[in-house]
């Protein structure tokens, strides 16, 4: 589905007059400069899902799921993102909205920042995540982990967003991020007009299953945790995979199997 200028005044009825105004200027970047396919993929799996993107640039961090919570009518989907912020006024704020959860490894060289970092939290990423999608909360991630400015090569997806996944039994839908002007200038640019492509979910039942009575052991042999790690990076190449298609880069990793 192209972008279409009427989807600006959409109903936003998980969300209360002034959250819903924000949100609908904090949409005008997409309005003026997103087209997106596939938003009917969105409401294939009623309930709660993992959203998975590949990462270019900043912007796009903050710009990808204004565009995402929009056309799910406000629903909020909390996004797993950098520290850095939920501390940059008006935009720690939206990001509150959200309920993000936050990543504390990486560092800044903003002055008004640095002593704001807090301690990371004693629960690692992937079990904050989980308990926020078993509590029926959707949830967003970044599997490459970091900004990856190459215009047609994905990095090597992380195997976080496959343990979440494969913990829950939720399906994965697969968010593709593409700009109109990387062949032409070999690079991804700073801001442009840029394409957003929403795959079908991916359901992964019959790996959650095997990984859950896996873990469902009172105690787990180095054999069970290869042969989870081995589920998770088999999952992981799978939604990489379909992030190559949808982002228009290529994933020259190699499948584990």
């Amino acid at each position: 589905m192209k972008k279409d200028y009427g989807y600006f005044f959409k109903p936003l009825p998980f969300l209360t007059e002034g959250k819903a105004l924000l949100l609908r200027l904090f949409m005008l970047p997409n309005f003026l400069l997103t087209e997106t396919y596939g938003i009917e993929h969105l409401f294939e799996n009623n309930g709660t899902l993992i959203y998975a993107f590949n990462h270019n640039n900043s912007l796009e961090a903050l710009m990808v799921p204004a565009l995402i919570i929009y056309h799910q009518g406000g629903r909020r989907i909390s996004f797993v993102i950098d520290w850095m912020y939920g501390k940059i006024p008006i935009i720690g704020q939206i990001m509150d909205m959200i309920d993000p959860v936050y990543v504390y490894n990486k560092r800044t060289n903003i002055p008004w920042i640095v002593g704001k970092k807090q301690k990371a939290t004693q629960d690692n990423v992937i079990e904050q995540c989980t308990r926020k999608v078993l509590a029926g909360n959707s949830i967003g991630i970044f599997p490459e982990g970091k900004r990856n400015k190459h215009p047609e090569m994905l990095l090597k997806g992380k195997p976080g967003v496959a343990h979440i996944a494969l913990r829950t039994g939720v399906p994965v839908i697969p968010v593709g991020i593409d700009f109109k002007t990387k062949k032409k200038r070999n690079k991804i640019p700073v801001i442009g007009r840029m394409t957003v492509r929403i795959g079908c979910p991916l359901s992964f039942r019959k790996e959650s299953e095997t990984y859950r009575e896996i873990i469902s052991g009172s105690v787990a042999s180095n054999s069970d945790r290869k042969q989870l790690s081995r589920i998770a990076e088999n999952v992981t190449h799978e939604i990489m995979i379909s992030l190559a298609v949808l982002s228009g880069k290529q994933y020259s990793h190699p499948c584990p199997c």
